[in-house]
C-alpha cells in the first residue's frame, strides 16, 4: 500500500476516535478527555463508559489489523523471524532424526519471545513515524482503551504467527503439540497474554526515547520471566510422555495469576507513563 493511502487511513481511524463510541456519536465536548478530573465521566452511566471503552479498543485494534494486512509490513518480518529461530535451532539440535529431549518447549517459548518482541517494537514506533500517536494520545477517550487495542492488535498477529510455528515445531521436533492441541492453545494464549501485557506498557513508555531497540528487550525481559518459565515447564509437562496435568494446572494458574496482575498495572499506570 501506498503511503498516501495508509495516511489517508490513519487519518479517518484518527477522525473516528474523536468522534465515534460504540454508542454512536460522540463529540468532544461531550466525551471527557482522558485522565481529566472535572468529573464529566463520573457523571455517565456505567454501562455506557464500558460500551465507549470497549468500542475505541475495538476500534483502535481494527485499524492496526487493516493497516497492517494491507502492509503486511509487520507480520511477514515477525513470521519470518520465528520460523527462522525454530530452523535454526532444529538443525542445531535434531541428530540422525532424534530432537534434544525437551527441546521443543524451550524451542517454542523462544520463537514466541523473540518475534513478540520485534512485533511490539514497531506497534507505537510506526505512530510516532506517521506523526499520528499524538492524535491517538490526546483523543476525548480513556487512554487505557488505547492500551487495550494495541495489545488485541499485537494479540491477533501473534496467533496468527503461532499457528505456524507450533505445527513447524511438533514437526522438527517429534513433539505431540498437534494432538495435544486444546491445551497447548490455552497455555500458549496465556502465555502469550502476559507477555504482551509488559511488552504493550514498556512500548509505548519507550515510543519517545532513542534508544527503544535496546531498552525494550533489557527491560522486558527479566520483567517477563516469570512467563517463560511457567510456559516452557508447563508446555513440557504436557508434551512428555505421560502428559502432568496437575503440573500443567499448576503452572496454567501461574500463568493467570501474572495476566491478571500485569494488565491491571498496565491499565492503572498507562495514563502516566504515556503523557508528557
Amino acid at each position: 500500500m501506498g503511503g498516501k493511502t495508509e495516511q489517508q487511513l490513519r487519518e479517518r481511524y484518527r477522525r473516528a476516535l474523536a468522534n465515534e463510541g460504540p454508542g454512536g456519536s460522540i463529540g468532544a465536548a461531550e466525551a471527557p478527555m482522558a485522565g481529566s478530573s472535572d468529573g464529566g465521566a463520573g457523571n455517565e452511566p456505567i454501562g455506557r463508559l464500558a460500551r465507549r471503552f470497549v468500542g475505541t479498543a475495538w476500534l483502535i485494534m481494527r485499524k492496526d489489523l487493516v493497516v497492517e494486512f494491507r502492509s503486511r509490513e509487520l507480520f511477514l518480518t515477525t513470521l519470518f523471524f520465528a520460523v527462522s529461530c525454530v530452523l535454526v535451532f532444529a538443525f542445531a539440535l535434531v541428530r540422525d532424526g532424534r530432537p534434544m529431549e525437551d527441546a521443543a518447549a524451550g524451542i517454542l517459548w523462544i520463537a514466541i519471545a523473540f518475534s513478540g518482541t520485534l512485533a511490539l517494537g514497531r506497534t507505537f514506533e510506526r505512530e510516532q513515524a506517521h506523526h499520528t500517536l499524538p492524535a491517538l494520545l490526546q483523543a476525548p477517550v480513556e487512554r487505557a482503551a488505547v492500551y487495550v487495542g494495541k495489545l488485541l492488535g499485537l494479540l491477533a498477529l501473534l496467533v496468527i504467527v503461532e499457528l505456524v510455528v507450533v505445527p513447524l515445531v511438533a514437526l522438527f521436533f517429534q513433539a505431540s503439540l498437534v494432538s495435544m492441541a486444546g491445551l497447548v492453545s490455552v497455555i500458549v494464549l496465556a502465555g502469550t497474554v502476559g507477555f504482551l501485557a509488559v511488552g504493550t506498557l514498556f512500548s509505548a513508555m519507550l515510543v519517545r526515547t532513542r534508544s527503544r531497540d535496546v531498552l525494550l528487550p533489557v527491560l522486558l525481559y527479566p520483567m517477563t520471566l516469570p512467563v517463560m518459565l511457567a510456559g516452557v515447564r508447563g508446555t513440557s509437562a504436557l508434551i512428555q510422555g505421560t502428559p502432568d496435568i496437575a503440573s500443567l494446572r499448576m503452572w496454567l494458574a501461574m500463568l493467570g495469576l501474572f495476566d491478571a496482575v500485569f494488565l491491571t498495572l498496565a491499565l492503572w499506570t498507562f495514563d502516566a507513563v504515556t503523557s508528557e
